[in-house]
């Protein structure tokens, strides 16, 4: 499976062991950064171009990682088709999965140990979607309101 991956300062070593572990385990990782350690670089870069890339390639999953992960969930959702969920457990990574048909998982590094960062991980991208009724129709209620804000951006004579 191919996995984007993003992060900031702190979620840097966590990342970097998640790029080599998955790579380990036969996924195809695209790191979309930061290439090496900044103390003051911005999440927002890196979890957008996480969220894009999963956007552009329906077949894969993502990953963005910093300290909390929470605003990089919140950057990652600024994508029009992600849906970014924030994992604390491998239980909430899992049903982000089956239920709402996650695309993209946010992991605090400071919240975790590595090993722990990387239970969770390796429960998103096991997990596929149920598919079941309900939970599909609540996924294409987000995406029919992404489209429809899309269009009513649009102005017809552009």
């Amino acid at each position: 499976m191919r996995v984007h991956i993003g992060c900031d300062h702190a979620g840097f070593e966590l990342k970097n062991h998640l790029v080599t572990h998955l790579r380990g385990h036969g996924h195809d990782v695209v790191d979309h950064g930061p290439a090496e350690y900044d103390a003051l670089d911005d999440y927002p870069p890196f979890c957008i171009a996480t969220g894009t890339a999963v956007v552009a390639d329906p077949d894969s999953l993502g990953i963005v990682v910093g300290g909390s992960g929470n605003g990089e969930q919140i950057a990652a959702n600024k994508v029009d088709g992600v849906r970014a969920a924030l994992a604390w457990s491998v239980e909430t990574a899992t049903l982000s999965r089956q239920h709402n048909d996650a695309n993209v998982v946010g992991i605090g590094a400071r919240m975790h140990t590595i090993d722990e960062a990387t239970t969770i991980v390796e429960a998103f991208l096991s997990t596929p979607f149920s598919g079941d009724d309900r939970h599909a129709r609540r996924v294409a209620l987000v995406s029919a309101y992404e489209e429809s804000r899309g269009a009513a951006g649009r102005r017809e004579d552009a």
